[in-house]
């Protein structure tokens, strides 16, 4: 079953704001920081990264412009994992997630740390491509397809709300294709920052 206003395209078409990163390997890090219950910033190297366990979440994927693709197997890195292994604050609500050239979404703690969501390396069993995100995209299956933030650079713990790049350029704060939150003006009380 599809959210409402979705189909089901022939192909999972590629949309992304701006240029597709060069990776480096050895130059590439994953940096954690903000409210991070240690206090301290941690910088991951991409051996870090690809030495950490490896799980497959199949889920199906809705983009806001009204395209679902059913049952993509992505595998990488649960979000749980890296919250376990860097723990944030007690006090977190959100988390950025940051990618190159300034990039941004943000989540609730609660839609980072849920069971499926997962920093991909890998689609349908094989590396994601450089217009799919290459070498690392978040995935949270459950919320519309901006906050599956491609060429991930960065996790930011947060205590307060603030929008993300297109939450900011009008689209809902919160993204649930079952409730069809497209964009910002359908905000009910308490889904967005204080203003």
């Amino acid at each position: 079953m599809l959210p409402p206003g979705q189909y089901i395209p022939r192909t999972l078409p590629v949309l992304h704001y701006g240029p597709i990163p060069a990776f480096a390997p050895e130059t590439w890090h994953l940096r954690i920081f903000g409210a991070v219950e240690s206090g301290t910033e941690t910088r991951l190297r991409w051996d870090d990264v690809a030495a950490l366990p490896a799980s497959e979440v199949t889920a199906d994927f809705h983009c806001v412009t009204k395209f679902s693709v059913p049952g993509i197997c992505w595998a990488g890195v649960l979000a749980t994992e890296l919250l376990r292994r860097f723990p944030p604050a007690a006090s977190v609500t959100h988390v950025m997630i940051w990618a190159d050239f300034g990039y941004s979404a943000n989540v609730r703690i609660g839609d980072f740390a849920a069971e499926s969501t997962l920093l991909a390396t890998h689609r349908d069993h094989v590396p994601l491509t450089p217009e799919h995100g290459y070498p690392l995209r978040l995935v949270v299956p459950h919320l519309y397809a901006w906050k599956s933030v491609k060429w991930v650079r960065a996790i930011e713990y947060m205590t307060a709300d603030r929008r993300g790049f297109w939450e900011e350029r009008g689209y809902h704060n919160v993204a649930d294709p079952w409730a069809e939150q497209r964009y910002s003006y359908q905000e009910q009380e308490g889904e967005g920052p204080p203003q």
